[in-house]
């Protein structure tokens, strides 16, 4: 990157929040927006309002607490133009749209959707808020488009609460898959191009969700609970029943049925596990038509879970795929390695933008500071999707012909060997 890119930048930043002036019916919020979001790109030790307030020169915070807390716009308009703004630099037919949730801890009662529950940063149950994020993510590039934040029925149940917190009436609860299946609605509503569907177990074990895919006829790629309930053969002497997705273990490893492959570069060169696949009905879901589903089983290349024995074993995770007919391994498997791209941008807002640094606590502000960092973010995307690449001399690869789909009725293993029983 040179100088110049860089000095360039910050003309495109300025102008991208000029852009934005017509959310604001007063000159001083939009010169105040735009110290913010330079506030959350600078190089600070904390994203907060004192901070982002010393750095635009305030002599005290009120003027970007007023943003966020009193001034008159709206944070569902900021929410579409990023959306927008990402789809105009970054969009792709073929890209994925990618679901999960993470958490911002916080102490006290009164911050809109606090309550203990599950926190995905430290792995057990902590104070915290949840907001359930979509990230847009093509071979550009990737940023959230969309976010929703998770009410826990604790607090739907008390609309007093919600009232004080600024809840609007109408907010019900919603599991956090129905709050995906409402953003992935928003997107398809707004003509967002896209081609799959990706989430972790915590979303794949959700039938309303696999429905939604299953009714717009939407490939995904989903982690799923080793005891999805599936649909195989009854068991043979010595073959154990396939009812369950871990079921399908024992038939991978006898078969041998695995092949090492990437799914995609990571912080430390290509990531790479051992794969297999097989054709699967699962209970009580159909697939659309000229779909079928599969499950994808994915091994680590060396022990790394301990087990109830324990001794070290070889991680094995779990995927439900629904693709289009004569759809390849190959793609499947760099689908399922692109659930890492909401996660990279989970860890840049929080580390970059100060995602979850916010001295807020009301349902209008929470949206207004979220949004603003995800205009942060897609702004770095979009900036990095611009770097020309450096010249490399490549020596020409070998052509070995087109890869070749799995047969409708076999198992979709990389070796193409049927599917158990």
């Amino acid at each position: 990157m040179t100088a110049e890119q860089i000095a360039g930048w910050d003309a495109e930043l300025s102008s991208l929040t000029g852009s934005l002036g017509y959310l604001f019916n007063r000159p001083e919020p939009r010169v105040v927006f735009a110290q913010f979001v330079e506030g959350l790109l600078a190089e600070l030790p904390k994203k907060n309002g004192w901070t982002l307030s010393e750095r635009a020169g305030h002599v005290s915070a009120d003027r970007m607490q007023w943003l966020l807390n009193g001034s008159v716009w709206d944070a569902d308009r900021l929410r579409d133009a990023v959306r927008d703004y990402v789809i105009t630099y970054l969009g792709c037919k073929n890209a994925s749209l990618v679901i999960d949730d993470t958490q911002a801890q916080k102490k006290g009662t009164k911050s809109v959707g606090v309550a203990f529950q599950h926190c995905g940063l430290t792995g057990d149950v902590r104070n915290c808020q949840t907001m359930v994020m979509l990230t847009y993510a093509t071979a550009a590039g990737h940023a959230f488009i969309d976010r929703r934040l998770y009410l826990p029925e604790e607090w739907t149940t008390d609309r007093d609460r919600c009232r004080e917190a600024g809840v609007p009436d109408e907010i019900a609860f919603a599991t956090k898959p129905e709050l995906a299946i409402t953003m992935l609605e928003r997107a398809r509503a707004a003509h967002v191009p896209f081609s799959w569907v990706l989430a972790d177990a915590g979303y794949g074990r959700d039938p309303q969700l696999g429905a939604w895919c299953h009714g717009h006829a939407v490939p995904y790629v989903f982690g799923v609970p080793v005891d999805l309930p599936i649909d195989g053969p009854s068991g043979k002497p010595r073959q154990p029943a396939v009812k369950r997705a871990d079921d399908l273990l024992h038939y991978a490893k006898v078969r041998d049925q695995w092949e090492r492959r990437s799914c995609g570069d990571g912080a430390k060169g290509e990531r790479l596990y051992d794969w297999s696949a097989f054709a699967v009905q699962v209970k009580d879901e159909n697939p659309a038509d000229g779909f079928t589903h599969w499950l994808v089983l994915r091994r680590s290349l060396h022990p790394n879970r301990r087990g109830k024995d324990g001794q070290l074993h070889r991680e094995i995770a779990y995927f439900l795929v629904h693709a289009p007919v004569g759809t390849t391994v190959s793609e499947v498997i760099a689908r399922a390695g692109g659930r890492w791209q909401i996660e990279e941008d989970n860890e840049i807002n929080k580390q970059l933008v100060g995602l979850a640094q916010y001295q807020v606590r009301k349902w209008t502000p929470w949206h207004r500071h979220v949004t603003a960092c995800m205009l942060a973010t897609a702004f770095l995307s979009v900036q990095r999707a611009a770097i020309p690449e450096p010249d490399q001399t490549l020596e020409p690869e070998p052509d070995t012909g087109p890869e070749q789909a799995p047969d409708q009725g076999k198992a979709p293993s990389i070796d193409e060997s049927e599917a158990a029983g």
